[in-house]
C-alpha cells in the first residue's frame, strides 16, 4: 500500500532528488525514465507495496521529455499503427515535400536501415488488423485507468473527455472512412458520422473547410505537461523517489543480475530494473548487451499559441494533414509530423511552416495569434507500433517499457500496469506476448556482452 504522505508538502518535481548512497539508493525496484510510461510504471509498482526509486535524465515534466509538448490525445482513437498497406508509397510522396508531415533524414545508419526493412514486412493487412486489436485493448484500459484516476483530486483538472473530432479535407478521404466505419465500430471504437449541422452545433466558433467529419465519443486527453507533473508530486507523496537530472551511464552485472545501476548522481543497488527512458532505452538497454530492440527517435512538433477566435473547443485531429489540435484553456496547440532524424532534437522552420499551413487549410478563419512556445520532442518508435513490454536479454531482475511512438499518453497506463503484473510475478490482465522484446531477432543479447562483473558506460540513458 501507498506511504502516509509527508507532513509537509514534497519539492516540485524536477527539483527534487534523493541521494543514491543511503536507503534509498537501493529501492526494489529502479525505474530508469521519468516520461509518462516510467511515471505510471513507478505508480502500478508502489501500489504493489515496492519500494520505488525513479531516474531521470533531466526535469521530470521538462520540455526535454517527450511528454512535454504532445497533445495529450487519450482514449480509443488512433489505434492504427503507422505501418499500414500503402503507406510506403504515400511516405515516398511526402519525402519530396519539405513541408510533409514525414521525412527521413538520409545517414549511414545500420539501425535505420534495420527498422525500415522490418517496417516494410509489417506493412500488410494482416498485421495492420492485428496491431490496431492489441493497441486498442491498450486504450481501452489505460482510458478506463485515467477516468478513475483523474475522477477527482488534484489530477481531475487536467483531464477532459469531451470526445475527439476527426476531420477530413478532401472527399475521397472521407469516403474511404466511411466505409471504413462499421468495421471499427465493431472492434469497438466509438466513431459515428457527423452531419454539418451537428459540428457546427459543437463547434460554434470554429468555420472548417472539410469534405466531413466524424466523432469519437471517447476521445478524451490530458492537459501536459501539468497533468506530468501533478502525477509526480502525487507519487512523491505516496512515497516515491524521484530523482531528476540523473543519468543512467553504466551498469554492473553478476551472472544474470543487474547488480548496480550507476548514474552522474552516484550509485543504486536496486532489486529489480526497468528502462522506461523513451527515444534513449534502447541505447541503454546495449550497454547491458541487449540488442535488437528495434526503435527509432521519431522527432514530432507542436506550436502553442494564444487561444484564438475561431477555434476549436475540444480535440480535433485533421486527418489527411496529421495535425492533432488541442485546446488548452487560454491556449491552442498544433501538434504533428514524424521526422526520422536519430536523437536530433533542432526545430526545423520548414516543418513547423508545414504544420500551421494544414491548420490554415482546414480551419481558414482562425485567428492568427502569439505563439507562446514551439517545441520539438522524440517519440520512440517500433516498426509495427507495438511497444517493448517485458524482460530483456536474459537478465532476472531486467525490464524494459518503451516504443510507444506518438500515443504513448494513451498508452502508458496500462503498461504500467503490465510491467507491475511482470516484475512482481502476478497474472497479468493483458496478454504480454505482442509486446515481447525479442521479436524482431531470435536472440535478445549478443553472446559475451552483459555478463560478469564490470561496468558499462554508453550513450545516455
Amino acid at each position: 500500500m501507498p506511504a502516509t504522505p509527508p507532513a509537509t508538502p514534497p519539492p516540485a518535481p524536477g527539483t527534487a532528488h534523493a541521494a543514491p548512497g543511503t536507503a534509498r539508493g537501493r529501492p526494489d525496484v529502479l525505474v530508469l525514465g521519468g516520461g509518462i510510461v516510467g511515471l505510471f510504471c513507478a505508480y502500478y509498482l508502489r501500489r504493489s507495496g515496492a519500494t520505488v526509486t525513479l531516474a531521470e535524465r533531466g526535469a521530470i515534466g521538462g520540455p526535454g521529455s517527450c511528454s512535454y509538448g504532445n497533445t495529450g490525445f487519450v482514449g480509443t482513437q488512433g489505434s492504427a499503427p503507422l505501418a499500414e498497406p500503402g503507406v510506403m508509397r504515400q511516405g515516398l510522396r511526402w519525402l519530396a515535400d519539405p513541408r510533409s508531415p514525414f521525412s527521413i533524414r538520409p545517414r549511414p545508419d545500420a539501425d535505420l536501415v534495420s527498422w525500415l526493412w522490418h517496417f516494410r514486412r509489417c506493412c500488410d493487412e494482416q498485421t495492420a488488423r492485428a496491431v490496431f486489436r492489441v493497441l486498442l485493448e491498450m486504450k481501452q484500459r489505460s482510458l478506463a485507468i485515467l477516468t478513475d484516476l483523474c475522477a477527482s483530486g488534484t489530477l481531475a483538472p487536467t483531464f477532459t473527455a469531451p470526445g475527439i473530432v476527426v476531420a477530413y479535407r478532401t472527399p475521397e478521404a472521407f469516403e474511404k472512412a466511411r466505409k471504413s466505419l462499421p468495421q471499427a465500430v465493431a472492434l469497438g471504437v466509438p466513431l459515428r458520422i457527423l452531419a454539418p449541422e451537428e459540428l457546427a452545433a459543437l463547434e460554434p466558433e470554429a468555420e472548417f473547410d472539410i469534405s466531413g467529419a466524424m466523432i469519437n465519443d471517447e476521445g478524451a486527453a490530458l492537459r501536459v505537461p501539468e497533468f506530468v507533473t501533478e502525477f509526480a508530486r502525487m507519487l512523491q507523496r505516496d512515497g516515491v523517489e524521484l530523482c531528476p537530472d540523473t543519468e543512467a551511464v553504466g551498469f554492473e552485472t553478476a551472472g544474470d543480475q543487474v547488480t548496480r545501476v550507476i548514474t552522474t548522481r552516484g550509485d543504486f543497488t536496486p532489486g529489480e530494473v526497468v528502462i522506461a527512458a523513451g527515444a534513449w532505452s534502447a541505447a541503454c538497454a546495449r550497454q547491458l548487451g541487449v540488442r535488437g530492440l528495434a526503435m527509432q527517435p521519431a522527432k514530432g512538433y507542436s506550436v502553442t499559441v494564444r487561444a484564438p477566435s475561431g477555434g476549436p473547443r475540444r480535440p480535433v485531429l485533421l486527418s489527411e494533414g496529421k495535425v492533432a489540435l488541442a485546446p488548452l484553456g487560454d491556449r491552442l496547440r498544433f501538434g504533428g509530423t514524424l521526422e526520422l532524424a536519430g536523437l536530433d532534437t533542432t526545430i526545423s522552420a520548414r516543418r513547423v511552416d508545414g504544420i500551421r499551413r494544414t491548420v490554415s487549410a482546414y480551419l481558414p478563419r482562425l485567428e492568427t495569434t502569439e505563439t507562446v512556445e514551439t517545441w520539438s520532442g522524440l517519440r520512440p518508435c517500433t516498426p509495427d507500433s507495438v511497444p517493448f513490454i517485458g524482460r530483456a536479454g536474459g537478465y532476472r531482475n531486467l525490464s524494459v517499457a518503451f516504443g510507444h511512438g506518438y500515443i504513448g499518453m494513451g498508452l502508458a497506463p496500462a503498461t504500467g500496469e503490465l510491467v507491475a503484473q511482470i516484475v512482481t510475478g502476478k497474472e497479468p490482465d493483458i496478454d504480454p506476448a505482442p509486446f515481447r522484446t525479442d521479436r524482431f531477432q531470435r536472440q535478445g543479447r549478443v553472446q559475451g556482452q552483459g555478463r560478469g562483473r564490470g561496468r558499462g558506460r554508453g550513450r545516455r540513458a
